[in-house]
């Protein structure tokens, strides 16, 4: 086995424990007038200070404690990106909680679940429709959850339920118990240790219930110290006070905590909260981040929208935007061939770009100020990473996991390798099997274990204490790392061939066309797919060629639909071997939804139940 160097990160004897709590708290202290936050109301951005910040999430701790949370109790958040939500989740750790978060998609099964699983004892939900998750589930069920908060009080008011508080009357019972109790939070902050259970992190459950992965204070300022302030992962150097991030994923996600609240607080970056997932486009071009993070599905959704574009505007438009777009290509191929660095011809090739394309495409996209951007969490087409590259839009590829507080490897300032997720890290423990080809990593961001489940915990562990991430990869040159796929989802052909489904499934998705994409063939003779279409490019494209229709499932139906993903199948399987040619194809009739159970909450797809929910259609391409 291929192994790096390990080290293990440890508090100095003697000093106190940083949390992020203690973070903010020092912003608060060393910057109080500086902006910290940003949230978009009723059309204006409200800008809040960390003075503003430290208060409320200092009322909010006291609130906990006069609520009665002890040290290890669980606090739920069940709300979109806001200011309250991340408010909560510093005032948790403050008092030595541990904080739980749950995906705003989360339906009352799955909120139950978490809710019983985890004990927790408060829980915000931020509105009316969260509320009625938990007021429909029998109490006997949750007995733990003694106050659900509410921040959006409309629909809410004259409700009954004696667990019910509002938002506002939570910091106020807050005020009041530091007026009686001045020194209560900052004792408990004062007591936090390394290993104190910070957050919940729950998996996607793409394969049975979700486990909740426990994070430590450790894990979190090892992850900080390794991720956030490395020198070579930022070009221009770490983020700063002065940098601004758009937050929109989930934040219960371990990818979107790293680059929102760790980032936030260890370097000050400014936070502006986008409206919504939907709107997050036009929020992106309000604020022009220069950090940005994004998953393969955002990263496709902005590449189909630039190519869309172009094909909808006028005639003299299009042959410019072609010029720009076929530079933009010339440039990324030059800037990949030399590890993401310029080399004199595509720095002229771009200044001609600047000027013509590639400035008004960046600030329609919102990423003309961008710095950094990250693409993580699952896998991405090299083709769609190219495309912004060319554009000048800096996207390193990276990996990791909710279990390794997502440390393991990235694409590096000079260094990047498309098609790879970069490097290990310094400094961490990093090998990939021998036999299995599985990866593991051994390091002090590595997590204390599933909460309740030391049985599932014992399986993700080897023998000699590294971790199983259960992703097949691949040394490339000696130093980058290519994945494979994840070792369950690899296809064995009745032929004997193994074969990488998502390599096949992410060139499909470069379609602007395409939104899902699953390729099956375990046991089968030849592989085939099951395809969704993008409703909003598919559809413009049938009004443009005077192709009615009036449903997602009456459009896929259209024989001309059928030819036009049959092209884009066509095209990917020119990629691959002929063994690895998708030979047959079903569009898909519905939009794939959380809710219904083919996606997971991080809008994974669930492979199993897709095969059970479309049965038939698998069976009619085998017959």
């Amino acid at each position: 086995m291929t192994v790096t160097d390990t080290a293990a990160a440890t508090a100095s004897p003697g000093t106190s424990t940083v949390t992020v709590a203690s973070l903010a708290r020092d912003w608060a202290e060393r910057a109080p007038g500086q902006v910290a936050m940003r949230e978009k109301q009723f059309g204006i951005w409200r800008e809040r200070t960390w003075h503003d910040v430290w208060t409320e999430v200092d009322e909010a701790a006291n609130a906990l404690l006069a609520l009665g949370v002890e040290v290890g109790d669980r606090v739920s958040i069940h709300a979109e990106d806001r200011p309250e939500w991340i408010i909560l989740d510093l005032a948790t750790v403050a008092v030595r909680g541990i904080t739980v978060g749950l995906y705003p998609t989360n339906p009352t099964a799955e909120v139950e679940y978490t809710l019983a699983d985890s004990g927790t004892v408060i829980h915000l939900a931020e509105d009316e429709e969260q509320v009625d998750k938990v007021l429909e589930i029998d109490r006997t069920r949750v007995p733990a959850v003694r106050t659900v908060i509410f921040v959006e009080p409309r629909g809410l008011v004259g409700a009954t339920d004696d667990r019910l508080m509002l938002w506002d009357n939570f910091l106020e019972l807050g005020r009041t118990y530091k007026q009686q109790h001045p020194d209560a939070v900052a004792q408990r902050m004062a007591a936090a240790q390394p290993d104190d259970v910070m957050t919940l992190v729950y998996t996607s459950g793409t394969t049975g219930p979700p486990k909740g992965a426990m994070l430590t204070n450790a894990n979190a300022a090892f992850c900080i110290d390794i991720v956030v302030n490395s020198e070579d992962r930022v070009p221009g150097g770490p983020p700063t006070h002065k940098d601004l991030i758009v937050t929109y994923l989930p934040l219960c996600h371990v990818a979107e905590r790293i680059f929102s609240t760790w980032t936030h607080v260890s370097t000050g970056a400014v936070l502006n909260f986008a409206e919504s997932i939907e709107v997050v486009n036009a929020n992106l071009r309000e604020v022009q981040p220069t950090i940005f993070f994004a998953v393969p599905r955002i990263w496709e959704k902005l590449h189909a929208a630039a190519l869309i574009k172009s094909s909808d505007a006028s005639r003299f438009k299009r042959a410019v935007l072609g010029v720009g777009l076929a530079l933009g290509r010339r440039i990324g191929r030059i800037k990949v061939a030399h590890g993401g660095n310029h080399t004199l011809e595509s720095r002229i090739l771009y200044a001609i770009g600047w000027v013509i394309v590639f400035r008004a495409m960046r600030e329609r996209l919102g990423l003309r100020r961008c710095r950094y951007a990250g693409s993580g969490a699952a896998p991405i087409a090299p083709e769609v990473l190219e495309f912004f590259i060319g554009l000048g839009v800096p996207v390193y590829e990276l990996y990791g996991m909710t279990e390794n507080s997502a440390i393991a490897t990235a694409n590096f300032v000079g260094r990047m390798k498309l098609g790879t997720v970069g490097e290990p890290h310094p400094g961490i423990g990093f090998r990939i099997d021998e036999e299995t080809g599985e990866i593991q990593t051994r390091h002090a961001g590595v997590f204390a274990g599933y909460w309740g489940k030391p049985d599932k915990t014992a399986e993700t562990m080897t023998d000699d204490g590294w971790l199983r991430t259960g992703d097949v990869g691949e040394w490339v040159d000696g130093t980058h790392v290519r994945i494979v796929d994840r070792i369950k989802d690899i296809i064995i052909t009745a032929g004997g061939k193994n074969i990488s489904p998502s390599e096949i499934e992410n060139s499909l998705k470069t379609s602007p066309y395409i939104r899902e994409a699953m390729v099956i063939g375990d046991g089968r003779p030849f592989l085939s797919a099951l395809i969704g279409i993008e409703f909003d490019t598919v559809g413009n494209w049938a009004l443009r060629r005077g192709i009615p229709y009036t449903t997602y499932r009456d459009l896929s139906e259209k024989e001309e639909v059928v030819e036009l993903i049959e092209g884009a199948v066509r095209e990917t399987n020119e990629k691959f071997a002929r063994v690895e040619n998708v030979r047959k194809f079903r569009l898909i009739p519905k939009e794939l939804d959380h809710e219904d159970g083919e996606l997971t909450a991080t809008q994974k797809l669930k492979r199993s139940s897709m095969m059970k929910m479309f049965s038939e259609l698998v069976d009619s391409m085998y017959r």
